[in-house]
């Protein structure tokens, strides 16, 4: 201990406590009372420094935390902390495949880079700064989602006394990225994947999404009880597919009218019977019976196949078809595929919105119809009807609206 420093306790401005020597450091510990607990007892606040002005400093700060309802923790308490005990216990109601999401996410892009920062004195100015660095990187809605789980994380801290303030609120998310349009095969390409992907298991899956547009939360969700492959012959009821589930939180289609019976295409029909008796004899080797109300497309333990298994296993077919690369595809793209093939067969649009239970034919202009139907000829044919060019003419025999003179260096008029 130094021998210049003071051995007796100073005291401060009336309320604001004392401030005195460490006894075991060379710097001094400021003190005050802020309140009394329920059984009398001193709730006390201590500041340390190394000099009277600093540990003065730190209590002011310490008991300002008090008043603002943090906890002692609160000092300790980071960004990581925050994230994790949101992710843990603030999830509520949240589908297991999105909060699955949340976490992977927060553990590759948000952790990383603020996870250390302790919460108290993350600025807004850090927050911005590490949006903008992943612009290059993701896209837009993607950044705003990490905004929202930084932002929910910090105000589940809030409530519970490890924040006195939310930064995250006062931060404008950038624009990120362009992200990847969605795409539609042609029609050749079409013909390709069907003919060169037929030695793979998720053939049938391929073949039911492109030829029935099924979007594929519809598809993964689909059992053998809503799928009918022989149809009523007898009444004209041709093979049909039931769509009234989905792989969403609810089970639920997206929409009420999402729930539809579809007519099932015969290469669909033959495809799925082939997948029908491979699924039994599979059971039957592994000395179980055959579910007939079991997921079509389930796993071999008989759950629903996750979007990254169907992903992974799509990448894994288009690998097999000559000119196409497996990862410039994925599966809802099928699903435009669809709507342009159907569109450039002159399938009329409200026929194909009914299909893809679209609540109206505006969805499914602006968004799923990439290839547009051939030349629409009737207006223009009658437009010709009532004024006929020979008699209409075309303007090369009007007079020039320039005098040769006046007409000099005005060629491109």
């Amino acid at each position: 201990m130094s021998e210049s420093k003071r051995t007796t306790r100073t005291k401060l401005p009336h309320g604001e406590g004392s401030v005195y020597p460490n006894p075991r450091s060379d710097g001094y510990i400021a003190e005050v009372t802020v309140a009394f607990d329920a059984r009398g007892k001193r709730v006390v606040r201590r500041g340390y420094g190394k000099s009277e002005t600093a540990a003065i400093k730190e209590l002011r700060r310490k008991v300002k935390e008090y008043e603002d309802g943090l906890t002692v923790e609160a000092a300790r308490y980071k960004v990581e902390d925050a994230v994790r005990d949101w992710l843990r216990y603030g999830q509520g109601k949240t589908a297991d495949n999105t909060w699955e999401g949340y976490r992977f996410n927060c553990e590759r892009h948000l952790i990383p880079a603020l996870g250390k920062r302790r919460l108290r004195d993350l600025t807004a100015t850090e927050v911005e700064e590490w949006l903008a660095s992943l612009t290059t990187v993701l896209g837009t809605s993607m950044l705003k989602q990490l905004h929202s789980d930084l932002n929910r994380s910090v105000k589940r801290a809030m409530a519970r006394g490890m924040a006195a303030r939310n930064v995250v609120e006062l931060c404008t998310v950038p624009e990120g990225r362009e992200g990847r349009a969605s795409r539609s095969m042609t029609e050749a390409q079409v013909r390709s994947v069907l003919e060169h992907c037929k030695s793979d298991p998720i053939y049938p899956y391929i073949v039911l999404s492109i030829l029935t547009g099924l979007r594929t939360e519809e598809v993964r969700a689909l059992k053998w009880d809503r799928v009918d492959l022989d149809g009523a012959p007898e009444t004209g009821r041709p093979p049909s597919v039931m769509v009234w589930r989905s792989a969403r939180r609810k089970g639920d289609t997206k929409t009420k009218l999402s729930r539809r019976t579809l007519a099932l295409p015969a290469v669909v029909v033959a495809s799925l019977r082939l997948h029908r008796t491979r699924q039994i004899e599979r059971d039957m080797k592994l000395g179980r019976e055959w579910d007939p109300n079991g997921f079509v497309f389930g796993t071999r333990n008989g759950t629903m196949m996750s979007s990254r298994n169907v992903a992974r296993d799509v990448r894994r077919a288009l690998a097999k078809v000559p000119g196409i690369v497996p990862d410039e595809w994925t599966p809802r793209d099928w699903r435009h595929t669809y709507t342009s093939v159907m569109s450039a067969g002159e399938v009329p649009l409200e026929e194909v919105s009914r299909t893809l239970g679209h609540s109206s034919t505006v969805v499914t202009e602006q968004v799923y119809r990439h290839e547009l139907r051939p030349v629409i000829q009737t207006a223009g044919a009658k437009m010709d009807d009532l004024f006929p060019v020979n008699e209409v003419g075309v303007g090369w025999h009007m007079e020039p609206l320039f005098g040769p003179a006046e007409a000099e260096g005005r060629e491109g008029f």
